[in-house]
C-alpha cells in the first residue's frame, strides 16, 4: 500500500505525493532555549525522526530544516531573573537541547536555523504585508489584519468570530480586532531590539517560522511539523502570513501534528507542576527506554506518563538487548543444537520472515504507526525463540532475523546495546559448554566465576551460554 500522512488541513489521511520526488522538504518548529528539555519535546522530536528515517529507507532525500527561537518573551524574563545575557542562556540550552537529542538517537536536521540571524529578512517580510494591505502599524508595533486573510481559521477549522486571541500575546486595545497578531514588538529598555523602519524592535513569534522556512526550504514545501499545541494559533498564523506574501496556496502541502504527554489525565507543564526534564529522566532510564515508551503509542494520540509505563519500557528495550545477545552468541560461538544449514530447506521460516517484512511496511505505511511496527519486531523475536526451542532454525535463518530485527529497529531508531564477545570470553563460554557436556561441574562453576568478574551476566540456554552485560540497560534507581 501507499504511504497516507494524516494531514491537520484536510482532517484526514492523505497519500504521500512529494512536490519534487525524490526530494521531500520539511519543516518541524524547534525550541526556545530558556530551559532544560523535557518529555514533551521528546515526544516531538522523535515522532519526525522516524518520520524522516522512514522517508529516507523509502527511497526519498529529506532535506529537514528545525529552528532554534533565541529571541521570545520567556528568554527575555529569564535574562532579567537571572541576570545572564539572552544570548548565553539560549546557546547553553541550545547544547543542552542538542546534547539530550544525541543520546535518545535523534539524528541532526539537514539544518538548525536561529531567529535571530535572520532579523533583517523579517523586517522585509512585515514592510511587504504593510504594503499588501495585510498588516498595520500603531506606535512602533506592527500587527497583522486577521480579517484581511479570508482564509484564515482554515488548518485549525475555525471561524474568526468563535476564536480567542493568540495565548502568548495580552490583548491590546489598540488593535483593531483582538485576534490580530504581533508580527514586529517596539523593544521596551533593557530588551534586545534591532533597528526597522518603525523603530527599535523585535520580531513576533510567528514571523519567524514563516521568514526561515521558506528561505531554506522554499515558498512551497511537503511537511510541516510541531505539537499539537500548535496548530492555534501558531501554525494557522504562519500560513496567513507566509500565502498572503507569497500569494501561493497551499504553503505546506501535509500538516503533520504529535499528541501531548499526559501525566494523571492532564497536559504536562511547569504550570501544573508536573514537569519532567529529560535530564532528570535519564538518572532513572535508559534513554533508548525513553525513545521506546514514545514509540509505543500512535504519534497523535496522547501518551500517559509514568514511572510504572517507563519501566515497562526499560524492561522492553532490555528484552531487545537481551535478543541481540543471544543471537550474537549463537553466531559467534555457535550451538551444538542449532546446524549452520538444514538438510532440507525449509520455506516455512523464509515465508514468515517475508509475512513479518509486510506487516512492518504496511504499519509504517499507515501514518507511522510505530505502536503495530513495534509490535511486529517483538513478534519477530518470539518467533525466534519458539523456533529455537523447537529446533526449526539453522543459523542462516538466525542471521536473517537479526538483520530484519536490526533494521527494523534502525527504522524505528532505536540503538540496540550490544555485548561485544572478546577472544577470551569466546574461549570461557568454550570451556563453560564443555564442562557442562562432561557434567564437570566444578570446572563449570569456576569458569561461570570468571566471566561474572569480568562484568557479565551468565544465562544457560538449549542454544548453548548466552553472555549480556549484568544489568547494563536496568534503571539506576
Amino acid at each position: 500500500m501507499p504511504l497516507k500522512i494524516y494531514n491537520t488541513l484536510t482532517k484526514q489521511k492523505d497519500e504521500f505525493q512529494p512536490l519534487d520526488p525524490p526530494n521531500v522538504k520539511m519543516y518541524v518548529c524547534g525550541i526556545t532555549p530558556y530551559d532544560e528539555t523535557h518529555l514533551g519535546h521528546a515526544r516531538a522530536y522523535v515522532t519526525f525522526d522516524v518520520i524522516r528515517r522512514y522517508l529516507e529507507e523509502l527511497g526519498y532525500r529529506v532535506e529537514y530544516v528545525q529552528n532554534i527561537t533565541d529571541v521570545d518573551d520567556k528568554l527575555i524574563k529569564k535574562s532579567q531573573e537571572s541576570g545572564e545575557t539572552v544570548e548565553s542562556i539560549a546557546a547553553h540550552f541550545t547544547d543542552s537541547y542538542k546534547s539530550v537529542m544525541k543520546k535518545l538517537n535523534i539524528l541532526d536536521p539537514t539544518q538548525y536555523v536561529k531567529a535571530t540571524d535572520h532579523i533583517q529578512e523579517m523586517v522585509k517580510w512585515v514592510k511587504r504585508l504593510i504594503d499588501k494591505g495585510f498588516a498595520y502599524e500603531i506606535e512602533g508595533d506592527v500587527y497583522y489584519s486577521v480579517e484581511k486573510f479570508r482564509e484564515y481559521g482554515k488548518l485549525s477549522k475555525r471561524k474568526i468570530e468563535d476564536m480567542v486571541s493568540g495565548a502568548r500575546v495580552a490583548v491590546d486595545e489598540r488593535k483593531k480586532n483582538p485576534l490580530d497578531f504581533a508580527l514586529w514588538k517596539t523593544a521596551k529598555e533593557g530588551e534586545p531590539a534591532w533597528g526597522s523602519p518603525w523603530g527599535k524592535g523585535r520580531p513576533g513569534w510567528h514571523i519567524e517560522c514563516s521568514v526561515m522556512s521558506t528561505k531554506y526550504l522554499g515558498e512551497q514545501f511537503d511537511i510541516h511539523g510541531g505539537g499539537l499545541d500548535l496548530v492555534f494559533p501558531h501554525h494557522e498564523n504562519e500560513i496567513a502570513q507566509t500565502e498572503a506574501v507569497t500569494g501561493r496556496s497551499p504553503w505546506v502541502k501535509y500538516w503533520v501534528h504529535n499528541g501531548f504527554v499526559n501525566v494523571n489525565k492532564q497536559k504536562m507543564s511547569k504550570s501544573l507542576g508536573n514537569f519532567f526534564t529529560l535530564k532528570d529522566i535519564f538518572k532513572q532510564f535508559e534513554p533508548m527506554a525513553v525513545r521506546l515508551f514514545i514509540l509505543q503509542t500512535h504519534y497523535r494520540g496522547p501518551i500517559d506518563f509514568s514511572d510504572q509505563e517507563l519501566e515497562k519500557s526499560n524492561t522492553a528495550y532490555g528484552n531487545l538487548c537481551n535478543f541481540v545477545d543471544n543471537v550474537n552468541s549463537i553466531l559467534e560461538i555457535g550451538s551444538k543444537d542449532i546446524p549452520r544449514v538444514r538438510a532440507h530447506f525449509d520455506d516455512e521460516v523464509k515465508g514468515k520472515l517475508e509475512n513479518f517484512e509486510k506487516r512492518f511496511r504496511k504499519e509504517m505505511d499507515d501514518d507511522f504507526n510505530t505502536a503495530a511496527a513495534l509490535a511486529v519486531v517483538f513478534k519477530v523475536i518470539s518467533f525466534f525463540y519458539s523456533s529455537l526451542k523447537e529446533k526449526q532454525i539453522d543459523l542462516v535463518d538466525v542471521k536473517k532475523i537479526k538483520e530484519m530485527v536490526s533494521g527494523f529497529s534502525a527504522i524505528l531508531g532505536i540503538n540496540v546495546r550490544e555485548t561485544k564477545l572478546d577472544d577470551e570470553s569466546k574461549r570461557l563460554v568454550l570451556d563453560l559448554d564443555r564442562a557442562r557436556s562432561n557434567k564437570d561441574f566444578a570446572t563449570a562453576d569456576q569458569t561461570r566465576l570468571a566471566l561474572e568478574k569480568m562484568g557479565y551476566k551468565v544465562k544457560n540456554t538449549k542454544a548453548g551460554t548466552v553472555l549480556t552485560r549484568a544489568a547494563a540497560w536496568l534503571p539506576k534507581l
